[in-house]
Order: structure tokens, then C-alpha cells, then sequence
């Protein structure tokens, strides 16, 4: 009986046409990517429509819970903007947080805890998103009958929407386990160093009592890294 093989030699591996498309990058391998892209813009709108929500601050006139009841109630459509904005963001993250996690255990080395360091990092964000989002119904439908809303509760609620969605802490651990990832040949190496330097930003912001301000960082490198991906991503065969 003939053999292709010598004794003792095994046959090699040839790529399946699924490996080489994972490989290469191109066609809708790439979607995820562009998905991350959306997701960056809409983080950014989300937090600017958090912004725009927030009663001014005068100390020569500081506000009250039923001031910021009477703002509030005037910016039904911003409010409903933002939940809207939000929540769309936080279903996109997913999306490209289980994008990348895929892309870089295709090139991470074996076993590297760095592919779900990334995934789960932005895995929480997009929690921490939806529950920013959480109180809205409530309080967006509640906020067209003012007389039957009690101040205090609107009160609170201002601080909810302007704060929760800004956590972005654990973007920051994303960030750092794409770069460390990528000076190990995982991705390009300019997206690994701006991942390094944004993702060691937001983390010591998240880290900081200035946490807040991990929310301006962290979706201007989700917003990067997703390019960089969708654009620049030349991973070796």
C-alpha cells in the first residue's frame, strides 16, 4: 500500500479559507471594526448630550432640586437624544469588544491573558453605559408632567446622567492589554504605543477621584484604535 507521506512525517497544515480571511483582514473581516468606529462617534455624542443636559453652576446663584427639575423638564428631547445615543454606543461596544478579543487571539501568543483583558475591559463599559441609561424612562416621560415629580428624586437622577456613562475606567485596561499586545506583534506597533500611552491616561484618570474625566479619553482611543483597525491593520499571514 502506498503513502503519501514518509514514516514518521506529518502531512502539513493547510490555511482553511476561513483562517486566511481571519488572517488577512480584508472583505467583511473587517466589519467589526467599523463597528468599533460607530461606536467611538457615538460614545462621544453620548457623553456631549450628558453635558449638554447638566444645570449650570452659578455659586452666585446655585441650583436647587426644583431648579434643576424646571431645567430638566424643558429638555425632554435632549434627554431622549441621549438614551437613545447611549444605548446604541453600548451595543456597538459590544460588538467590537468581541471583535478585537477575536482579532487578537488570532496573533496574541498562546494563552495570553491580553485578548480578554481588551474584550472584557470594553465589555464593562458598555454596562456601565446601558445603566447610565437606566433611569431614563422613568424619569424622561415623568419629566412632561413636572408638578407630579418630586424635586429631589429629579435631583439625583442629574447626577446619575451625568455621571455613570462617564466610567471608563476599565477602557483604560483595554487599551493597555491592545498595546502590550500589539509590541508583541498582535497589531501595528504605532497603534500599540498610542494604545499604551491613552489606555495608561484613562486608567490613572478612572483610578484618580477625577474619574470622570476617563470618560474624555477613553472613547477618543476607541474611536483611534477602531481606525486603526478598520484602516491601517496589516497583520501578518
Amino acid at each position: 500500500m502506498s503513502s503519501q507521506y514518509l514514516v514518521g512525517q506529518e502531512p502539513a497544515h493547510d490555511p482553511t479559507p476561513a483562517s486566511d480571511a481571519a488572517v488577512s483582514g480584508g472583505g467583511v473581516r473587517r466589519g467589526w471594526a467599523w463597528v468599533g468606529v460607530a461606536a467611538g462617534i457615538a460614545s462621544i455624542a453620548g457623553i456631549q448630550l450628558s453635558m449638554s443636559l447638566s444645570p449650570v453652576y452659578d455659586e452666585a446663584n446655585p441650583p436647587t432640586p426644583e431648579s434643576i427639575l424646571l431645567h430638566l423638564s424643558g429638555r425632554i428631547p435632549q434627554l431622549l437624544a441621549f438614551h437613545v445615543v447611549t444605548v446604541v454606543a453600548a451595543l456597538l461596544v459590544l460588538v467590537f469588544a468581541a471583535g478585537l478579543k477575536r482579532r487578537l487571539d488570532a496573533q496574541a501568543p498562546a494563552g495570553s491573558l491580553l485578548p480578554a483583558l481588551s474584550g472584557t475591559g470594553l465589555t464593562i463599559v458598555s454596562v456601565m453605559m446601558i445603566l447610565g441609561t437606566g433611569l431614563n424612562t422613568e424619569f424622561t416621560f415623568g419629566l412632561s408632567q413636572p408638578d407630579l415629580m418630586i424635586a429631589s428624586d429629579v435631583s439625583f437622577y442629574s447626577h446619575w446622567i451625568a455621571t455613570i456613562e462617564w466610567l471608563w475606567l476599565t477602557a483604560g485596561v483595554s487599551a493597555i492589554a491592545v498595546g502590550l499586545a500589539a509590541l508583541r506583534g498582535a497589531a501595528p506597533r504605532w497603534l500599540g504605543v498610542t494604545s499604551l500611552v491613552l489606555g495608561v491616561l484613562t486608567t490613572l484618570l478612572g483610578i484618580s477621584p477625577l474619574q470622570y474625566l476617563a470618560g474624555f479619553v477613553g472613547p477618543v482611543w476607541l474611536l483611534v484604535a477602531a481606525l486603526g483597525f478598520a484602516l491601517g491593520d496589516r497583520r501578518r499571514s
